[in-house]
């Protein structure tokens, strides 16, 4: 006879047993030789070595699960453990790239499309990623969800959000409030995607005690950022100086997202964007990827992909018009 004790300390007890106990009686249902007993956030475990082995190995992985995602159905709660009717759950499986978090009541956030799904693999390997694309791709929310769960997984101790605050052609300036509420517009999509992914009690706890920073990109000059996940969004609205500021603020155990849409550049016209240069220079270093999203991966309103394919296809026509005003032009001056 051995006992073994588990510890659910890491995770939310109520996601593990479940409502009124029904995930722990599957849990039994499943290993009827062994005996089961709950005792706050601990399990007692007797019964033959081999049965308590293996009902240990399941245990973890439905553990290593909770820790990651925060909830799990009873139907996948049977298939982790290995439901008759349902088949083994892989590892690979439980611990999916598309599955990035859960958020509030549940909701499941994952990489929807190809180009997002390489993402979130890239960000597996790499410290640094740009993620360039047209509006609507994805990139920006699916950025949050890896920096949501590299915090929920303790791989980084805060998450820093920055944007550069450049006027897409209007102006806030006449706007009443201070500083940070005349800012507060242009960082709105990321407090949106943040509302996606974590309750609002929680979440207010996060940026109370700056374990989630929410800035202009002019704030980060002069600091160091450790062990934090950062996600520069609108990228092709910073200099080349600010951007190359950006990337030498990345400290020691850091990873850092860039996104970007280097069609829909907000900046002065004696201004020019730092993104293409530094996906041009930094291509090729180790730690560093690219990811490159295009209509196929829109995920809003199915209009969205025809008005982004509509603007390209304008935007090359114009392109075709200006090189051949440049032929002419040439032609007229070598004739002179």
């Amino acid at each position: 006879m051995t006992e073994a004790i588990i510890n659910l300390e890491t995770v939310n007890p109520i996601e593990f047993f479940g409502i009124n106990n029904s995930k722990f009686e599957i849990l039994k249902r499943k290993f009827p030789l062994l005996k089961l007993l709950s005792r706050g956030t601990q399990i007692k475990i007797s019964g033959q070595p081999d049965e308590v082995s293996t009902a240990q190995v399941k245990i973890g992985q439905i553990i290593q699960y909770l820790e990651r995602n925060g909830h799990l159905s009873e139907n996948y709660f049977s298939k982790i453990l290995g439901d008759e009717e349902q088949g083994d759950a892989p590892m690979e499986d439980i611990a999916n790239n598309d599955i990035l978090v859960f958020g509030p009541n549940g909701r499941i956030v994952r990489a929807k499309t190809q180009n997002q799904k390489l993402m979130a693999q890239a960000s597996e390997k790499n410290d640094i990623i740009f993620a360039i694309g047209p509006a609507g791709t994805g990139k920006t929310y699916t950025a949050v969800a890896l920096a949501v769960r590299a915090l929920k997984n303790k791989a980084v101790r805060k998450i820093i959000l920055t944007r550069p605050a450049v006027e897409a052609g209007e102006s806030l300036g006449f706007l009443p409030g201070d500083l940070k509420e005349k800012i507060d517009p242009y960082l709105r999509p990321l407090y949106d995607a943040l509302d996606d992914m974590i309750p609002s009690d929680k979440l207010n706890y996060y940026m109370a005690n700056r374990i989630i920073e929410i800035a202009p990109l002019a704030y980060m000059r002069g600091r160091t950022l450790d062990n934090a996940f950062i996600i520069l969004d609108e990228a092709q609205n910073s200099t080349d100086l600010q951007l190359k500021m950006f990337l030498t603020r990345i400290g020691s155990s850091a990873k850092a997202i860039i996104t970007g849409d280097l069609t829909q550049i907000d900046l002065p016209k004696n201004q020019k964007s730092g993104l293409f240069k530094a996906t041009r220079i930094l291509q090729n270093i180790e730690g560093i990827a690219q990811i490159t999203l295009d209509e196929a991966d829109v995920v809003r309103h199915k209009l969205v992909k025809m008005i982004i394919r509509a603007y390209d296809k304008e935007q090359s026509r114009e392109e075709e018009l200006e090189e051949k005003r440049a032929a002419r032009r040439d032609t007229g001056n070598t004739i002179s």
